[in-house]
């Protein structure tokens, strides 16, 4: 709830701007790749929802590098297998909302999400109050994710 309570939408590029900071913790930065790295995402839709994106400030997917796009495709793989011993989902939710019109938070900047899923993990807050439900802190997350990912993927 104290996140919730005191969290601003930050102004200009997260993609850009977090990576800079070198506040990894502050700003739930899991894996910094060459090209690419990992963040929590900080509006969750779900427990765990992350976000894989470039250093690199570009809006397009199709404007990304190869070497770009096999880092970022290779760390999906990685953070599946993650999520799959940490949080034990039954699915997952991977996309990239590519354009203001798509549902890009961050348009100028190309991301891709992952969620897990549960079955029964939809409820009606996010119908009747635009509110979503979120069971786990995340810091916490962060932290079992950091765990997690420093003894198998290091």
């Amino acid at each position: 709830m104290a996140y919730i309570a005191n969290n601003k939408h930050p102004k200009g590029c997260i993609f850009c701007d977090f990576p800079k900071s070198n506040q990894d913790e502050e700003h739930f930065i899991l894996h910094r790749g060459q090209m690419a790295f990992i963040i929590l995402n900080t509006f969750p839709y779900n427990s765990g929802h992350l976000m894989i994106a470039p250093y690199r400030h570009i809006a397009n997917y199709d404007d990304l590098t190869t070497d770009e796009m096999l880092e970022i495709n290779t760390l999906v793989v990685k953070v599946i297998r993650m999520m799959r011993r940490v949080l034990v989902p039954e699915g997952f939710n991977m996309g990239i909302n590519m354009g203001k019109v798509a549902g890009a938070g961050y348009a100028e900047h190309v991301h891709l999400h992952i969620v897990p899923r549960w079955n029964g993990d939809t409820n009606f807050m996010p119908v009747l109050s635009d509110t979503r439900v979120v069971p786990e802190a995340l810091l916490q997350t962060y932290s079992k994710f950091q765990d997690d990912w420093t003894r198998h993927e290091s």
